[in-house]
């Protein structure tokens, strides 16, 4: 195939000294979301009324200003379920709902029908045109599609002033209103044609700065690299007349994969408000994802005005009510987006997190995490998952954050191995208990060769006054290789007269070269962990782990376990 012959490059804007470059932004636009219109369309089973109703209610508690409720009279479903929010007075006074109509006469007259009694309400018409939908939609010149457009604003304006009048003779405070008008596909309208059709709209509604309208721009289909479709907004933004009159809204789609981008470069280039979806659902690849694009903004110290405090419950719920799966690595939601499998990033994740539990009023800075899990009420825990590609860290930090096992940082290769090695002969991930088991299996539970099947220990004191010092006397029955042995010993502590005793048997001569204890459990349940390294006549140096209610016992277990190391 040969492209060229088939597609043509992005006809790009004459915009030489472009601004947006060198712009940040400093505050969140005005969201508004179109899960229960342009989401809702595009699910394989779109939601019930009831299921808009706690969709709607998800929407406000996340803080949405502005939701597009549907298209009331595309279907009885829309109809009935605007009603509903209406005379069931489940819109707060703070939110305004949007309402999307053709700018036909009997849709827009049974639109009004819809939101009649409703406090705030924008009103949103568009038509279509770009190129191809001039020529294979209506047929029509474009100054026949300007003409259509005024008079559908023309029709908006007198059912506005019909149902202000109803309201004020009934005794009611006639509804806010705020226009909203699109071109549907912007991106690839001439520019300057759809600054004609948006100043003709603008001056039959006749907006000024005390009433703005809306100019929703729409990336209907993405079709330009972001810096073209931020050259498009800066363009337009820079060259329309009466730009003091219009709020400048964006409506990106994903179909190159890049609309968060887009509408980034877009708010950068001059746009003040934003339409899009939870998680990106919508038509093909999908509408702007809201919530990737405010959680962005809050990792640069922005308030984005909208609560993804807890985002998995919001997540779940959005499957509940869609059955719209999200992928594993959705940008800040998915399962796997707080997780490292590899080694290197084990680590540096692990020393990071441990520094910050001493002090807490510091700036997030922890390595392969561009935010805090905790700040979307998710945990650490599956931050650090083991598979075949893990490294030393990843295991010794689950054992620790999960099971209180602070092995020592010298004992962390020996660990990272005995796990890897089972992850690699599985070929799959091992969960955190799978780790723990191997850990136990390795060096709690051993009895071969070695195996204390019975130990006491009585402690030696000197004469009252005498400057003989404590010692205590070990007694033990062990096996080595299946035989049994009657051991005895006296050291200065259990730990030290159990390595005597153990010269008797045939084991192996070492001594202890290292030696950690801590606590693990409360109350009651405290038990001590004990970490020994021996180094055997033969320079091998081995780690075992004990662990016992009595903390002389706990050092013994250890190196019980040492000797059992394979």
């Amino acid at each position: 195939m040969n492209p060229g012959e088939k597609y043509k490059p992005f006809n790009a804007v004459p915009l030489s000294d472009r601004k947006w470059p060198s712009n940040t932004i400093k505050k969140a636009p005005v969201w508004c979301s179109v899960d229960l219109r342009d989401g809702n369309q595009a699910l394989i089973n779109p939601m019930g009324i009831e299921q808009k109703i706690e969709f709607f209610k998800m929407l406000v508690k996340i803080g949405f200003k502005e939701i597009e409720v549907g298209f009331p009279s595309a279907s009885d479903t829309e109809y009935v379920f605007v009603r509903r929010l209406i005379e069931e007075k489940l819109i707060p006074n703070d939110v305004w709902i949007q309402v999307l109509c053709q700018a036909r006469e009997p849709l827009i007259e049974k639109t009004f029908q819809a939101i009649d009694g409703a406090k705030n309400v924008i009103f949103h018409i568009y038509t279509a045109t770009s190129p191809a939908q001039r020529k294979y939609n209506f047929g029509k010149s474009k100054e026949e599609l300007i003409k259509l457009a005024v008079s559908g604003v023309k029709c908006v304006k007198k059912y506005v002033s019909a149902l202000t009048k109803k309201a004020e003779a009934t005794g009611r405070k006639p509804a806010k209103f705020r226009f909203e008008y699109s071109p549907e596909n912007f991106t690839q309208t001439e520019t300057d044609y759809a600054m004609e059709i948006c100043g003709a709209v603008m001056k039959a509604w006749g907006a000024s700065p005390e009433n703005k309208m809306i100019l929703n721009l729409p990336a209907t289909v993405e079709c330009s690299l972001p810096n073209q479709f931020a050259d498009q907004i800066e363009y337009f933004c820079r060259n329309f007349p009466g730009r003091e009159n219009c709020i400048i809204s964006l409506h990106n789609h994903n179909d190159r994969g890049e609309g968060i981008a887009q509408c980034e470069l877009g708010l950068l280039a001059g746009a003040e408000r934003v339409e899009g979806c939870l998680f990106g659902n919508g038509e093909r690849t999908g509408n702007l994802d809201i919530v990737t694009v405010a959680l962005n903004m809050y990792t640069q110290g922005l308030d984005p005005q909208l609560d993804f405090s807890n985002l998995e419950h919001i997540s779940a719920e959005f499957y509940r009510l869609t059955g719209m799966p999200l992928h594993p690595r959705t940008p800040y939601a998915g399962e796997l987006v707080f997780t490292a499998f590899s080694g290197s990033h084990q680590d540096a994740i692990r020393k990071a997190m441990n520094a910050r539990k001493r002090s807490t009023k510091q700036l997030w800075d922890v390595p392969y995490l561009a935010i805090d899990p905790h700040d979307l009420g998710r945990e650490y825990n599956g931050i650090i998952r083991i598979n075949s590609q893990s490294g030393k860290g990843g295991a010794a930090y689950i054992l620790e954050t999960m099971f209180g096992i602070a092995a020592p940082k010298a004992m962390h290769p020996v660990i990272g191995a005995v796990i890897k090695a089972r992850a690699d002969k599985l070929q799959r991930e091992l969960s955190p208990s799978e780790v723990y088991d191997i850990f136990a299996e390795t060096w709690l539970y051993t009895k071969s060769p070695l195996n204390v099947l019975e130990i006491t220990e009585r402690h030696i004191e000197g004469e009252r006054g005498s400057d003989k010092p404590e010692q205590v006397a070990g007694m033990a029955t062990i096996e080595w290789k299946g035989k049994r042995y009657a051991i005895a010993a006296n050291g200065n502590g259990p730990l030290d007269a159990f390595v005597s005793a153990m010269k008797q048997t045939p084991a192996p001569a070492f001594n202890i070269t290292s030696f950690h204890e801590h606590s693990v459990g409360s109350g009651s349940d405290t038990q001590a962990m004990a970490y020994v390294q021996i180094t055997k006549e033969d320079g091998q140096q081995v780690w075992g782990v004990g662990k016992s209610s009595n903390v002389g016992r706990a050092g013994i277990a250890a190196v019980v376990s040492a000797l059992n190391f394979k």
